[in-house]
């Protein structure tokens, strides 16, 4: 059992990276940084409502051209855009998943891979005219904290693990609140909870809005620091990558998923100077971990379900083979 580091302690650690790691590592931990929120926000629709999502990246999208457009167009200054393109991202999660809530398993999957593909080839074909097609936008402004201009790896490492600080602390209350047990109560037993008077429909749908919400914000963190946004920054990859960090660090536990956005992010990193052997030991590294640790590094409770089983609690119950119709909802 891994237990909660002193304060004193993580404020070092937070401290240090700044004061010893090249630019090089610095975008690395920011990169991490990114990943990390991103796979927090994925966290509370799949590891706490125990929804098969793989569409994150549509989300993360939408913020990040809300933030894009505004700025080139408007000159709206990047910060002022990033609640507005969280609210971009949450509405239009609403009006995607709203139909589709009822679904599990597969064929949620399944609905999830079409709207990030949509996403995608909507921002490819310029949309609008607003979106500038495969060319992307380019000429995105640097932001600014009261006057102070952020552009340096050291700016943005500050930038991204303070929200990342934040995200943290902000999830954690979520997950103990009325409102996170209820998702892990539907998680465990979608039937069950709506036996005991829980709404699952509108907290999975209230789930999908502010995971999308926090996605959008992330948007523009990300379109800022690259001063360029393009369809292929967001492709069904990306939210892969989001949804095994998710499985491996541990779905439900925020821990886990910090440590799984470091390994996943960060590992391809580590083998670098053996470029010819760098995936290979990073693959076997995760068939390891899947064979050895079958509930992720940190699952949300000691002894909890292992990977298998969470995929099958995922894909909803079994089809019945006498009447050879799938029953599932």
């Amino acid at each position: 059992m891994i237990k909660a580091l002193p304060p004193a302690l993580v404020a070092f650690l937070l401290l240090l990276p700044p004061l010893v790691c090249s630019n090089y590592w610095l975008d690395v931990l920011n990169a991490i940084g990114v990943s990390a929120i991103l796979a927090f926000s994925l966290n509370l629709i799949v590891g706490q409502a125990g929804m098969f999502h793989m569409g994150h990246a549509a989300f993360c999208a939408v913020g990040a051209y809300t933030t894009a457009i505004m700025n080139t167009a408007l000159g709206t200054p990047v910060l002022w855009t990033m609640p507005l393109a969280g609210m971009a991202a949450g509405f239009f999660a609403l009006l995607v998943a709203r139909p589709i809530i009822h679904l599990r398993g597969d064929y949620l999957l399944l609905v999830t891979i079409g709207i990030v593909e949509i996403v995608r080839i909507a921002l490819t074909q310029d949309i609008f005219g607003l979106t500038g097609g495969a060319n992307g936008i380019a000429g995105i402004d640097r932001p600014y904290i009261f006057g102070f201009r952020i552009y340096k790896p050291s700016h943005f490492y500050w930038l991204i693990w303070g929200m990342a600080g934040v995200t943290i602390v902000l999830f954690s209350y979520l997950e103990r609140s009325r409102f996170g047990r209820a998702l892990n109560y539907i998680r465990e037993d979608n039937l069950a909870a709506d036996g005991i008077g829980i709404n699952s429909a509108a907290y999975k749908l209230g789930a999908f809005v502010l995971g999308a919400f926090w996605a959008g914000m992330v948007g523009t963190i990300l379109v800022s620091k690259m001063t360029f946004v393009s369809p292929a920054f967001f492709t069904f990859w990306e939210s892969v990558v989001l949804f095994v960090i998710v499985i491996l660090g541990g779905a439900g536990n925020l821990k886990g998923v910090l440590l799984g956005a470091f390994l996943v992010t960060g590992l391809p990193e580590a083998f670098r100077d053996f470029e010819g052997m760098r995936m290979f030991c990073y693959g076997a590294a995760v068939i390891l971990l899947m064979i050895f640790r079958p509930g992720g590094l940190l699952p949300s409770r000691p002894g909890d379900y292992n990977v298998a089983e969470f995929m099958k609690k995922l894909a909803g119950p079994a089809p019945n083979p006498r009447s050879g119709e799938d029953k599932r909802p």
